[in-house]
C-alpha cells in the first residue's frame, strides 16, 4: 500500500515512535551525583599528587625562564661537541621561547592550585 499524502507528519504510534521521543534535553536533566567520597588515604595522595605537581611546574618554570640566559646554557660540553646545535640554542628566538614555555609552566602549575577542589 501507497501512502496517499506522503508529506504529512506521520502519527506517534507505539510501533513508529523514534527511541529518543521521550528523552530529556541537558538542561532539564537532574544534576549529576557528586563522585563518591574519598576515604583518608584517598584524599591525602590527591591533595599530595597536586602539590608536587604543583612545585614540579613551579620549579621547572624557573628554570627554564633563568637557564637559557646563564653561561651555562651555552658553555656546556654538549653544546662544544656539537657545533651546529650551539648556533640554535645561543640564538635569542630560541632562548626566548625556552623562557615562554617556563612562563607557561608557572601558569600551568599556579591555575592547577588555585583551581583545586576536593570533593566531600
Amino acid at each position: 500500500m501507497t501512502d496517499p499524502n506522503p508529506f504529512a507528519a506521520p502519527t506517534k504510534t507505539p510501533e513508529n515512535a523514534t527511541p529518543h521521543a521521550d528523552a530529556h534535553t541537558a538542561l532539564l536533566d537532574p544534576p549529576e551525583p557528586p563522585p563518591p567520597a574519598f576515604n583518608r588515604i584517598q584524599l591525602w595522595m590527591h591533595r599530595l599528587s597536586v602539590f608536587l605537581f604543583v612545585l614540579t611546574s613551579a620549579v621547572a618554570g624557573v628554570l627554564l625562564i633563568i637557564l637559557p640566559w646563564t653561561p651555562e646554557w651555552t658553555d656546556n660540553t654538549l653544546l662544544i661537541s656539537y657545533p651546529a646545535l650551539k648556533v640554535i640554542v645561543t640564538h635569542g628566538f630560541f632562548r626566548g621561547i625556552c623562557s615562554g614555555l617556563g612562563l607557561l609552566d608557572i601558569w600551568i602549575g599556579f591555575w592547577e592550585a588555585l583551581h583545586y577542589h576536593e570533593h566531600h
